[in-house]
């Protein structure tokens, strides 16, 4: 299964971030770095299957994909913000982490506003 291999290099990793933090605090956030890079390219298969799946649902509903495109970014914007601000508070920097986070949210809320108004749109035709 691969959670077993996910997890185990992930322990693996924490484990040596823990050792080598005492005298190499840098070391361990590049070790965080490069676990976490490693981590997802072994998903990433998984993630374009995933994608794949979503086109073809939207293909059949008729939807435009100009907002699924839009969803994908966004589910991107989160998982990315959430790496940057995971590592910033591996390396004891809390407060660059909430504010990656807060970019995040507004970035969201600006690739949000489209689609707010499609649905919002939709509904106004069909309440007379």
């Amino acid at each position: 299964m691969e959670i077993m291999q996910i997890a185990g290099l992930g322990i693996v990793a924490a484990v040596m971030a823990v050792t080598i933090r005492h005298n190499k605090p840098e070391m361990a956030v590049l070790l965080s770095i490069a676990t976490g890079l490693i981590l997802f390219l072994m998903v990433l298969g998984k993630i374009g299957a995933v994608i794949d799946v979503l086109r073809e649902l939207a293909a059949r509903a008729n939807l435009n994909m100009v907002y699924l495109g839009t969803i994908l970014k966004i589910v991107a914007i989160a998982y990315i913000a959430e790496f940057g601000a995971q590592i910033c508070r591996d390396a004891g920097e809390g407060a660059v982490a909430a504010k990656i986070e807060f970019a995040a949210k507004i970035l969201v809320l600006v690739l949000a506003v489209p689609i707010v108004i499609a649905v919002l749109q939709s509904l106004l035709k069909l309440v007379p």
